[in-house]
């Protein structure tokens, strides 16, 4: 069964070529927006939370403030409407998933980067 997931996944859907990244990054993504008839490209811009899965069924969840509401999105790495990832800061945090980030306000929310 999971060789022919494999194989559906390698023939079927287009692997896009994206920067690696982890938890505590800062990255901007820039995807389609749809409406009607017409195509913008959005951005979104928050450090990295979480990566999920592996291969082709990876997803991973940025966590942005708007305003003083932190706003949390989760990707999927082979959406077709993504465009392109750009890596803004490197951070340097000692956990794979950091839902501790979520509790943290002013001064504590900073993360510390990391020159990799």
């Amino acid at each position: 069964m999971e060789s022919l997931i494999n194989y559906v996944q390698d023939q079927f859907i287009e692997k896009k070529e994206f920067p690696e990244f982890s938890a505590g990054d800062t990255i901007t993504i820039y995807y389609e927006i749809r409406e009607g008839e017409k195509v913008r490209t959005q951005f979104y811009r928050g450090v990295v939370i979480q990566i999920k899965g592996q291969g082709l069924a990876k997803t991973f969840t940025i966590r942005k403030m708007s305003g003083t509401v932190g706003v949390e999105r989760i990707f999927p790495i082979n959406l077709p409407a993504l465009q392109k990832i750009e890596i803004n800061k490197r951070g340097r945090v000692r956990r794979a998933r950091i839902y501790y980030f979520r509790e943290l306000r002013g001064k504590k929310a900073r993360i510390k980067e990391h020159q990799r």
